[in-house]
Formats: C-alpha cells, structure tokens, sequence
C-alpha cells in the first residue's frame, strides 16, 4: 500500500467489452445533464462522446482481467467529480509511463483547455471505442495511442511488457513503465517540438520528475503520487508490496 492505493506488479492485462446498464447514469440523468453544462461552462472544448468503464476485474496468475461498458462522458465527469461510488464501477485506463536513459520519469501537464487543466500525469485518456476489438478492448494499444497523440513519442520496439497496477479513489490504473533509450532533456525536446506543431496541443508542457521532492503534489492525481512514491522510494514500501520496475 502508499497513501492508501494499493500497488501490484503484473505480467499482464486483458479487457473484455460488456454490456451494462449503469444505474447511477439512468437515475441520474438531469443532475448530469446540468453538471455538464457547467463544465461545458468553464471549459468550451469539452466533448460529451463515448468512454468505457470498469464494472468488474480481478486478478488470476499474474494477469488482470477487466470488463468494460460503454457510457456518456458527461455521466463518467458527474460520477468522478461528485466522488460517487456504487461499489462497482471504476474509471479503469492504462497508460505509459515514459521513463528516461537518465533515470528520470515525465509527466504531461494538462493543457487550459482540457477536462484536468493543470494537472500532472503520466499522458493517458479513458478509453473509448477506439479501442474495441470485437469482444475486448486494447488497453494496450490505448496507452501506446494516447502516448502518440499527446507526446509525439512512439514505443521503442523492445519496449518492457509488464504492468504496475495502482487501485484506489475508485481508479483501477494500469501503467506501463516503458524505458526510452534518450536522456530526459531529449524526450523533452522531442515532445515540445511535436506541441508546437499541434493546432491545440493537449499538454502545456512536460515536467522531468528525478525524485519526489520539490513535486507539487496539490496536482498530481492520487495514482500520480503512488506511482512516484513507489519508484523513487522502494526501500520505504512496507515488507511484501510489489515493486514497480
């Protein structure tokens, strides 16, 4: 456990698409459609398209299996920002860790525009249909793909294949730590030149993390914390939690 999530090494994960109605989104509905229009309100950008969500997952031998449904963004936005839980449903997305030649880990800061203007993480999105094959969903090809798009950064070809998930806050958080054979400065260099050919990059920028001090914490998301805790301070994890690569 750190700060209350639990982390767990894994060889692997695999992803189901179900169907599932959402008692919250039925029930609901006219406080998530003024919710939204408050968001909408404070950030114009904001589309109310198709996400998935977790609604059931377990772990067997090593490898995490999730189910996942379809719903409204502006429904996940009302349950998250309201910190509803029903006891069943979790924001479930994976996401690369890009971590440097020279020991360093990046974080993206969230452009103004964005649903989490300001905030620090690894580049990541809910995944949406995009990401269904038949009857799974690629979470896999989901981080490689959000990495892509905001950063500009492909995955090395020998890139590591294990995961570290991070649960808590009603989050099941798949990351993927990937070592890039460049320096942090490089990365960095590489993914500014790649924001100023966007038209509207989604991130402000990239923040080289070396250590946890000097982090401003106030907006890093919980599983941000955990993660960078667990990395760059293994020795103070108690005896038995698993450790992230």
């Amino acid at each position: 456990m750190s700060d209350g999530f639990r982390i767990t090494r894994l060889s692997g994960v695999t992803a189901r698409f179900v169907d599932y109605e959402w008692p919250f989104a039925r029930r609901n509905a006219a406080a998530i459609a003024a919710h939204w229009r408050g968001r909408v309100a404070r950030s114009p950008g904001m589309f109310d398209g198709t996400v998935l969500l977790g609604c059931a997952s377990a772990i067997v031998d090593g490898i995490a299996r999730v189910d996942l449904f379809a719903t409204r963004y502006s429904s996940f936005i009302a349950y998250r920002d309201g910190r509803h839980a029903d006891g069943c449903v979790v924001n479930a997305f994976a996401a690369i860790v890009p971590r440097s030649a020279d020991g360093a880990v990046l974080l993206g800061e969230m452009g103004a525009h964005t649903a989490n203007a300001g905030q620090l993480y690894f580049p990541c999105g809910t995944p949406d249909p995009d990401d269904v094959r038949g009857a799974s969903v690629d979470l896999a090809g989901s981080a490689a793909r959000e990495l892509l798009e905001e950063t500009g950064l492909a995955l090395p070809e020998d890139a590591e294949a294990g995961w570290v998930l991070i649960e808590g806050e009603g989050q099941l958080a798949f990351l993927r730590p990937v070592l890039f054979p460049e320096p942090a400065a490089a990365l960095d260099a590489r993914i500014e030149a790649h924001r100023r050919r966007e038209a509207e990059p989604e991130l402000a920028g990239i923040h080289i993390v070396r250590d946890v001090g000097g982090l401003d914490a106030s907006r890093m998301p919980g599983f941000v914390r955990a993660y960078l805790a667990h990395a760059f301070a293994p020795a103070a994890l108690p005896p038995g939690t698993a450790r992230a690569p």
